[in-house]
């Protein structure tokens, strides 16, 4: 555990990354941030909690502490567009979701800022993620990378109307053998909650950059609307009577990828 990042390893093939969990700016920082960026809105709020259940499964979880405000650590280093032609969000975002300035006049960071940024917050994060990963595929042909992410349901300047409530993401099939993205449909497709596979959400950076079925890492993100498990309105409070609904689907989902994981390890199978 660093002042960066939680890690809780475990040994089975399961990964749990959740890069926007942190609310920490940095004191050394936090003047020349806006009020509004201080509330730290667009967290990816209590994912630990709601993933609560992966330790059971043997899950290896990371976590980050640092806010999105700071660095996004699901986005390229070189602040490369993921969704070209698409409004989205930066490397080192200088707006909220909903538009409002992160930053103070004269504030934002300039590019010897954000390589600081990189070196310092990104980079770390990354490392222990391919670290653990390489770890675990030390002992597993096939491991399953799971990115955990939440979002406000409605969000006119990123999206039209409302999302559903369940966002598969696995770059239209390229970071995970068909097995895998088919268990999760199954799981959602059988729950009371609306899903989509790649669509506005196909996976954000690690999601694209780790996932590589050939090489035995199969990785899919889970966007989910944040209306499933908590307060979408300040102070953001987790809902214990809503997240009960949605939980189990979660759990299922990741229960039925990691199970078709197993069967690939089962099989000496590898995506080719």
């Amino acid at each position: 555990m660093t002042d960066l990042f939680s890690l809780e390893r475990g040994d089975a093939p399961l990964m749990i990354s959740i890069p926007h969990l942190g609310k920490h700016i940095p004191d050394a920082l936090r003047d020349r941030y806006t009020e509004v960026a201080l509330t730290v809105a667009d967290t990816d709020w209590h994912l630990d909690r709601l993933y609560g259940f992966a330790r059971a499964l043997g899950a290896t979880i990371l976590g980050a502490r640092v806010s999105r405000y700071v660095i996004d650590l699901n986005r390229p280093s070189n602040d490369e567009s993921l969704y070209p032609g698409q409004t989205t969000t930066s490397l080192c975002p200088t707006e909220t979701f909903r538009g409002a300035p992160l930053y103070r006049d004269g504030c934002a960071p300039d590019a010897a800022e954000r390589d600081r940024r990189v070196a310092t917050y990104w980079q770390p994060y990354h490392d222990a993620l391919r670290d653990e990963l390489t770890r675990l595929r030390s002992q597993h042909r096939n491991v399953l990378l799971w990115e955990a992410h939440s979002i406000a349901s409605v969000l006119p300047r990123l999206f039209e109307g409302k999302l559903p409530d369940l966002n598969i993401g696995t770059q239209d099939g390229r970071t995970a053998a068909p097995p895998v993205q088919e268990a999760v449909q199954r799981a959602a497709a059988a729950s009371p909650f609306t899903w989509i596979a790649n669509g506005r959400f196909k996976g954000g950076y690690i999601t694209r950059h780790a996932g590589a079925p050939q090489d035995g890492v199969h990785a899919v993100q889970l966007e989910m609307c944040q209306s499933t498990y908590m307060s979408e309105d300040a102070p953001f409070d987790y809902l214990p009577e809503v997240a009960r609904k949605v939980e189990p689907v979660v759990r299922g989902m990741v229960s039925g990828a990691l199970d078709a994981i197993v069967e690939l390890n089962a099989s000496g199978a590898r995506e080719n």
